[in-house]
């Protein structure tokens, strides 16, 4: 007995080493971790039916008792019998993959056996159907239940061998040789099934523990990415935010570059060959062009693939993922490596699981955007109410002009027009460009100047470079009319009035400067002007208030909004807004100005 538990425990062995390096392989390992379709059970049925007939070749023939140390079994005598691992495979087989697979297996194995001959042939192929079977049934229920352990198959795997001897002993004739290799054979083979069904069940679930950590650490890092990235996707598709994201997405993956585009430039690119994949240039690369136009994920593992226009690129691999807002593809996220073999699965999983977390990011980021223009309706709207004396003054001026200077009355009536549809449109667009903005102050100058010619004077001072950057409507109007309309009222000088718009760019911001030469604001007023409306006979203060409100609802900490008075000296009111957030809202607020 001794030495027939030796040699079988050499037999284990060889199909433990077998398992572990199989298990080294992702392809087993997926097998064995995901649901099985009709492909994987197909996998699962060659790889546990080999091991049905590896058993069988590398079996102990058993004569009179006797055992035989031939290594490899290819012809069995009629008066031999094997003792070996066979119905281990068959066991293992039926308990991961369920009853299609069981019966492969069984069908295999036992088939296999039959024909390597013996007096115990049958009912050694019949055993072997019958385990194939029954694992099957019992892995059905047992892969559904989380309580079950390597030691509950060791148990099923035992009580299946000792089936095997009652077969062998109710078919295999004659009887007295049947219960004499019962005898020899059943405790070893009990025992030595049982210690490789438990190695074997140890080594699935080192597979299936090993694939929870794997999953738990992706999870845990593309969830840590996406809390890192969140504060800056949630102003959109711009090269400030996106420069932050890939800074960080670089740090945390193994990709040797990260690149961010919209639809039409790149708008990040972080890490090797930025020499020559520079922000702000167009999309280079032909794969970049292929996932805006399919909305797919591609992979390419070579130069060639990437097709970058450089021919000293270094980036020999890349993943590029679609970022999409409500399914349609917004820009691309794209992981290069200089080295393909560091584009393996775990990067691949994480950089589907980051794109998939960023557009939906950026889908936040639109409803949040959104969210802030259904607040500010209530705001516009009373924004873009005119004063009833403001028209009423506006078309008695315009009548009186069409008897006395009918051109000027043509255009006045224009100019009124184009107030209009200024306070229109302002009431529906979150951001416009500074042109239109103008247009809107210079309409609402050209009716009060008609009205007091001599009242005050206006000085435009824009630099032409950013006329068309976006900011919100009715952020310049409101303070010209304040100035108009308030800052020479009972004024105690009789000097001539004077209004300066002045914008210009620094430092990469916008700064919007509203100054007059009016009576000023008193000092205990000015503290908390545009932080609450106000109760005074001048006005409430509400148009500061809401211009205020709005731009640190959209521009957050980036944005400034300062006053600077003194009684009689006039007010200066200065406005800076960040010219990064303009990116991404250049693109979304044109589609919202068209529509």
């Amino acid at each position: 007995m001794t030495t027939l538990l030796i040699l079988m425990l050499e037999r284990v062995g060889i199909l433990l080493i077998v398992v572990f390096l199989l298990s080294r392989m992702s392809s087993f390992r997926k097998i064995i971790d995901n649901e099985h379709g009709m492909k994987e059970k197909m996998l699962l049925i060659a790889v546990f039916g080999t091991f049905g007939i590896i058993s069988n070749y590398t079996g102990i023939e058993i004569r009179g008792g006797e055992v035989s140390s031939q290594v490899w079994q290819t012809d069995v005598d009629l008066g031999s019998a094997l003792a070996n691992t066979r119905v281990l495979g068959v066991a293992l087989g039926g308990l991961l993959g369920g009853p299609l697979v069981g019966l492969g297996v069984g069908m295999i194995a036992g088939l296999h056996r039959m024909t390597l001959g013996g007096f115990t042939a049958v009912a050694c192929g019949v055993s072997t159907l019958l385990a194939g079977i029954v694992t099957g049934l019992i892995g059905k229920r047992f892969q559904k239940n989380e309580k079950n352990t390597p030691w509950r198959a060791v148990v099923i795997g035992i009580v299946m061998e000792c089936v095997q001897m009652g077969i062998i002993l109710m078919a295999a004739r004659p009887f007295e040789d049947a219960l004499t290799l019962v005898k020899v054979i059943a405790m070893p083979m009990i025992l030595i099934n049982g210690f490789g069904t438990l190695l074997f069940m140890l080594i699935i679930q080192s597979i299936l523990q090993e694939e929870e950590r794997t999953r738990a650490l992706q999870t845990h890092k593309a969830l840590y990415i996406a809390d890192q990235t969140m504060p800056f996707f949630r102003q959109g598709l711009n090269a400030h935010s996106c420069r932050e994201v890939a800074a960080i997405i670089l740090k945390w993956t193994n990709a040797d570059a990260i690149s961010i585009t919209n639809q039409h430039q790149v708008l990040a690119h972080v890490g090797t060959g930025a020499d020559h994949h520079v922000a702000m240039k167009s999309v280079a690369t032909q794969l970049t062009k292929n996932v805006l136009e399919q909305g797919r994920i591609l992979k390419a593992r070579s130069r060639e693939e990437i097709q970058c226009f450089h021919q000293s690129c270094t980036l020999h691999a890349a993943i590029v993922l679609p970022l999409k807002v409500h399914g349609k593809t917004a820009g691309t996220l794209k992981l290069y490596f200089t080295n393909p073999n560091q584009m393996d699965q775990v990067e691949q999983e994480l950089a589907e699981g980051l794109g998939k977390l960023f557009s939906t990011q950026l889908e936040l980021a639109e409803a949040e955007l959104q969210s802030k223009l259904l607040k500010d309706a209530e705001i516009k709207a009373l924004q873009a109410q005119v004063h009833p004396h403001f028209l009423f003054n506006a078309i008695n001026t315009i009548s009186v002009l069409c008897r006395t200077d009918s051109e000027k009355a043509r255009e006045l009536l224009l100019k009124l027009s184009v107030f209009f549809r200024s306070n229109l449109q302002g009431a529906r667009q979150m951001l416009i460009p500074l042109q239109k903005e103008l247009e809107h102050v210079e309409a609402y100058l050209s009716l009060e100047q008609a009205r007091f010619p001599d009242k005050y004077k206006v000085c435009l001072d824009i630099e032409p470079s950013i006329e068309k950057v976006l900011i919100p409507p009715f952020t310049l109007q409101p303070l010209v009319e304040n100035a108009v309309r308030h800052a020479f009222l009972k004024s105690k000088t009789k000097r001539i009035g004077q209004v300066t718009v002045r914008a210009y760019e620094e430092n990469d911001q916008m700064v919007l400067v509203t100054e007059d030469n009016g009576n000023g604001i008193d000092s205990d007023l000015l503290d908390i002007l545009g932080k609450r409306t106000v109760d005074s006979a001048e006005g409430t203060g509400t148009a500061l208030y809401n211009i205020r409100k709005r731009i640190e609802e959209i521009y957050g900490e980036e944005a400034r909004f300062h006053i600077q008075s003194e009684r009689d000296a006039g007010t200066k009111i200065v406005i800076t807004l960040p010219l990064s957030h303009n990116q991404w809202g250049d693109q979304h607020a044109e589609s919202l100005y068209r529509g």
